[in-house]
């Protein structure tokens, strides 16, 4: 450990009252830790002002990408947008270091995660409409960033050079979960050697922005009228293709469909139609975007080695069974993401959404 460099304990040890008076809350009633998720630490605070949110960033976070995080956080507020925002302290700042850790305040948010799956069509029409003007907004109130990016791809080559040595590695004389394992392996093996024909450009041009980087059921709470109540989760806030964002949100949401772990392609497409009622994108990009990201999550191996090697991640098998449905049913979900850009805007806005 590094000089000056605070200890688990002291990482993980409640704040002290003193650090709390650095804002106009005043006394703290209750403060109980929250649920670790991530590098930071975080506790529900009762003070006489109401209830809030502390949080205590990783030693060696970067201060300038916090502050970022939060004046982009302030201005999607001050726009209307469900985004809590960082109080400041008395003195005005955002961000208050304490015992060599930086902290901040939000304002507590009472409400609920709710599975993409659990949703409407109307709401998840509504959704994508939210993520859109999330788009259009980060677009307007951030700095220009250079247009466009080139994005790379995975190699075939490359994946099935790692399955051959992760193949290798098993035990010939395992049990039944080794065997299963060797035939997992070598049935991505033989995808990707078949499929090699379909790898995406080696990169290819996108228009970017900064964009949320996680809007995932973790991420998005809902209130009691089911409504959205906040968007939190902006650690993952960076540059990225807007399309890239919007089919990996569509992804996360709304996978684990039906016995075979598929997408629910009918809330995929209202969540996309909404999207572009608030800001459209390029057909061609989006349709680039699920062809990409079916290629990344074919070329990634680290699902399958947690799972059937490391035996420590159980989320890898429905992760395969995903990849083995989206494979089979690839030409069905680019057409899933076009559909809203194919028909006259104001049908577009009714698409699927009774």
């Amino acid at each position: 450990m590094e000089p000056g460099m605070p200890s688990d304990t002291e990482s993980s040890a409640p704040p002290a009252p003193r650090l709390l008076r650095r804002w106009d809350l005043g006394d703290a009633h209750r403060i109980a830790p929250l649920p670790q998720d991530g590098p930071h630490r975080a506790w529900r605070v009762e003070t006489a002002a109401g209830v809030v949110l502390l949080k205590r960033y990783e030693a060696g976070a970067d201060r300038r990408r916090v502050l970022f995080e939060h004046s982009v956080r302030t201005a999607l507020d001050e726009a209307g947008l469900p985004v809590p925002a960082p109080v400041p302290a008395r003195d005005g700042r955002t961000l208050v270091r304490a015992d060599g850790q930086g902290h901040a305040v939000f304002p507590w948010t009472d409400g609920t995660r709710r599975g993409g799956l659990e949703l409407s069509l109307r709401q998840c029409h509504e959704l994508g409409r939210l993520l859109g003007r999330l788009h259009a907004e980060l677009d307007r109130l951030t700095p220009p960033v250079q247009q466009s990016l080139l994005v790379p791809t995975s190699r075939a080559a490359d994946a099935v050079a790692a399955l051959d040595g992760l193949l290798a590695a098993l035990p010939q004389d395992g049990d039944d979960f080794a065997a299963l394992a060797r035939r997992r392996l070598a049935e991505r093996r033989a995808l990707l050697v078949e499929l090699a024909d379909h790898q995406p450009p080696e990169a290819e041009a996108f228009a970017v922005g900064y964009v949320h980087g996680a809007f995932d059921a973790r991420n998005v709470l809902y209130g009691r009228t089911r409504q959205v109540a906040a968007v939190v989760g902006w650690g993952g806030l960076r540059i990225a293709p807007f399309a890239e964002d919007l089919v990996r949100a569509a992804a996360a949401l709304f996978a684990g469909h039906g016995e075979e772990r598929g997408l629910d392609l009918d809330r995929a497409q209202a969540f996309v139609a909404g999207h572009r009622t608030a800001f459209p994108l390029d057909p061609g990009q989006i349709c680039s975007a699920v062809h990409r990201l079916w290629w990344e999550r074919l070329c990634d191996l680290g699902p399958l080695r947690r799972h059937y090697l490391e035996r420590r991640d159980p989320a890898g098998a429905a992760d395969a069974a995903l990849v083995s449905w989206w494979t089979q049913n690839l030409d069905r979900t680019l057409e899933t993401f076009a559909a809203p850009y194919r028909v006259p805007a104001g049908q577009a806005e009714r698409l699927d959404v009774p």
